[in-house]
């Protein structure tokens, strides 16, 4: 069987966030499924589905917990006549703080603006204004297994002159 590379896990963590281990442990689940032919090359590809099962289900296990901090985070449109307010929150304010968090929340308040959804369920549902092969849910969970936190959108308002 293949080794797996320094560069492998380095291009693999930079595309998916996931930690290190995780990424080896992804590609050497990938290797060993083509190596038994049940994957046809690939290797990179199968284990970013493998990371995002991962996260998934372990992003379920975290939705039941409390949501305790958290940012509120706000976008105005280049035209400054829309924007939006968005309160999004997670277990600490340790995670709260990080650049990522608040970018999350940040992308949080362009898709209402660009997208005015009457509700949060319907704006879980939309696709992802940057990546459209994912959903507003999908892009939290992905969070939530990055953070290793419960991330939820509390509430949000939409502006338009």
């Amino acid at each position: 069987m293949m080794k797996i590379k320094v560069d492998q896990v380095r291009k693999l963590r930079e595309r998916t966030g996931a930690p290190v281990i995780e990424c080896r442990n992804a590609l050497q689940q990938a290797l060993r499924l083509r190596a038994q032919g049940r994957v046809a090359g690939g290797d990179e590809k199968k284990a970013i589905e493998i990371l995002k099962k991962k996260g998934l289900e372990r992003a379920a296990k975290k939705k039941e917990r409390e949501t305790k901090a958290g940012v509120v985070a706000s976008y105005v449109h280049a035209d400054k006549t829309k924007g939006a307010t968005v309160i999004v929150s997670t277990e600490t304010d340790f995670v709260a703080r990080n650049p990522e968090f608040q970018q999350l929340a940040y992308e949080i308040a362009m898709q209402v603006t660009a997208m005015d959804p009457e509700g949060i369920e319907e704006l879980l549902k939309q696709p992802w204004i940057r990546d459209e092969q994912k959903t507003i849910q999908e892009l939290i969970d992905e969070n939530i297994a990055k953070f290793g936190e419960n991330i939820k959108i509390e509430e949000f308002k939409r502006f338009s002159v």
